[in-house]
């Protein structure tokens, strides 16, 4: 029977294993991600939740949060927050993408 420091270690390295392979998984979408001067931030407005996470990070003043109705037949919410991406300031620099926790922002050609 298995003591307790010993399932103590394995629930250790068994942590440590999981999060260096997750970790692995983001390395390669975040490489997978296309960015630069000829691409533009996108926003998929069914997917954003208006966490301001966007606009946190981005360094160059392209985007911003717009109020909109909340689409919703249970719930009336007067206000609901959007992002948008304003097309001219962005530099596609892809932090915005990386930061979106619902993946909502999106990167395509300009």
């Amino acid at each position: 029977m298995a003591e307790i420091p010993d399932l103590e270690a394995r629930r250790v390295a068994e942590q440590a294993r999981i999060r260096m392979l997750l970790n692995s998984k983001r390395t390669e979408e975040r490489a997978g991600i296309k960015g630069g001067i000829d691409t533009v931030a996108w926003v998929e407005v069914g997917l954003c939740i208006g966490c301001d996470q966007c606009t946190i990070v981005c360094d160059d003043d392209a985007i911003e949060l717009y109020d909109t109705p909340l689409e919703s037949r249970i719930m009336s919410v007067e206000v609901n927050k959007k992002a948008r991406i304003l097309r001219e300031p962005c530099t596609g620099c892809k932090l915005c993408v990386l930061a979106c926790p619902t993946d909502a922002i999106v990167m395509i050609d300009r």
